[in-house]
């Protein structure tokens, strides 16, 4: 179920990345929580969420996803053929089938797009941050957000687990992922038009917000091989340096 949640974007100073290892910490003054905060989620549960952009190129990303779920529910899964949902979100930047899926879902507590007049592409450097409830059974986040500047890449993390202490944050850094399905033209005329303006290399194709079948590439989602050249991107410019991106899930409540 959608609801109203509380929506921010930031400047940030983001500095190493050792690993792509899942971090735990207690935040000190939470540190004696015990009792009903410390077990499981068996009653509504608040999270503060924050995903970060830390690519190290003119690599934007779309405005993400965001849901809490119980384990049933999959985003995308490496090795799988992605959803006509997740395509539609590496692809076009169409968030509305994923929407409608995610409402849809018995196994979703509660979910939002960050999106709205104020809110822009996300670029290097900057983050969102958004507060969701998880009711009793829902026990992981996901989201999803396309490199706008690929034919079909995205960043995204299915099914990591929400810490169950008050206080306590878990943070994980991501890699760039190809839904493989649609061919790495790397041509303007084939991406989604924002890339031109956001990235300062223009040329005299509009893009395109909508899927091409002659570049359907019959796939399945893996790590993205990167910025190789093509016909406009230029790795230089749009290229990214693993990991790309950072989720950080503090529980508030």
């Amino acid at each position: 179920m959608r609801s109203p949640v509380l929506i921010a974007v930031a400047a940030a100073a983001l500095v190493g990345c050792s690993d792509s290892e899942t971090i735990t910490s207690l935040s000190p003054e939470f540190a004696r929580a015990e009792g009903s905060q410390a077990g499981g989620l068996g009653f509504p549960a608040t999270y503060e969420i924050t995903i970060s952009n830390i690519a190290s190129g003119a690599q934007f990303l779309t405005p993400p996803i965001v849901a809490l779920h119980q384990g049933a529910e999959n985003i995308f899964t490496v090795g799988k053929a992605a959803s006509f949902e997740l395509k539609e979100i590496a692809e076009n930047g169409n968030l509305a089938p994923m929407e409608q899926a995610l409402d849809a879902s018995l196994h979703v507590s509660e979910w939002v797009t960050v999106t709205g007049p104020t809110i822009p592409p996300v670029r290097p450097g900057e983050s969102v941050t958004v507060s969701l409830t998880a009711q009793p059974g829902s026990n992981f986040v996901s989201f999803a957000s396309m490199l706008i500047c690929t034919n079909d890449g995205f960043t995204g993390v299915d099914g990591l687990k929400l810490p169950k202490k008050i206080g306590q944050e878990v943070e994980q850094y991501l890699g760039a992922y190809d839904a493989g399905t649609e061919i790495n033209t790397e041509d303007f005329a084939d991406m989604v038009p924002p890339c031109q303006g956001l990235s300062g290399v223009m040329s005299d194709d509009e893009g395109t917000g909508a899927s091409n079948p002659d570049l359907a590439e019959n796939g399945v989602i893996d790590h993205h091989p990167g910025i190789v050249g093509g016909v406009d991107l230029l790795p230089e410019v749009h290229g990214w340096n693993d990991p790309i991106a950072t989720i950080t899930v503090r529980r508030t409540g």
